[in-house]
């Protein structure tokens, strides 16, 4: 399922440790659409391996997109976001943080470690989707970052 850094795919890579948030998030993301590949990782270590080449296969994986849980064991997404977001190779990636918490504190910290976005997971399936899907639309779709290798639409 990892992309390699070769690819000119479309990847997200989602950092969530929850199978069944995984599940529920791949899910709404291909909600009508596939023209994409979903990476994951249960935490913050795997996902830096990932993205780092450190993988049997030695590939690395770069993602258009990263969706981040903030409580995820071995290395919570605080101290991922601030690892990537010190990296010259890596803090131009987006990084949406995905999470239950609506936490004013947690909301700061994520920004003060300059997460792109901050998306309280909504409980209801539906709005989960809907979600979700303005989500890719507007980052995969849409934004435009610099360094991209994906085709850009002529609209």
């Amino acid at each position: 399922m990892t992309k390699s850094i070769e690819t000119k795919a479309n990847v997200i890579l989602l950092v969530e440790d929850n199978p069944a948030d995984v599940k529920l998030t791949i899910e709404a993301l291909e909600e009508g659409d596939s023209d994409f590949e979903i990476v994951t990782a249960e935490n913050g270590i795997e996902a830096l391996k990932l993205l780092y080449g450190d993988t049997p296969d030695g590939k690395k994986v770069r993602p258009d997109i990263i969706l981040l849980d903030l409580k995820l064991p071995k290395m919570n997404g605080f101290e991922f976001l601030e690892r990537i977001k010190n990296d010259d190779d890596l803090k131009r990636i987006p990084v949406i943080v995905l999470s239950s918490s609506k936490a004013e504190g947690d909301i700061a910290r994520a920004y003060d470690l300059y997460a792109n976005c901050y998306l309280v997971k909504p409980i209801d399936f539906a709005e989960f989707i809907t979600s979700l899907r303005l989500l890719k639309e507007f980052w995969i779709d849409r934004a435009k970052i610099p360094g991209e290798t994906r085709p850009q639409s002529s609209e």
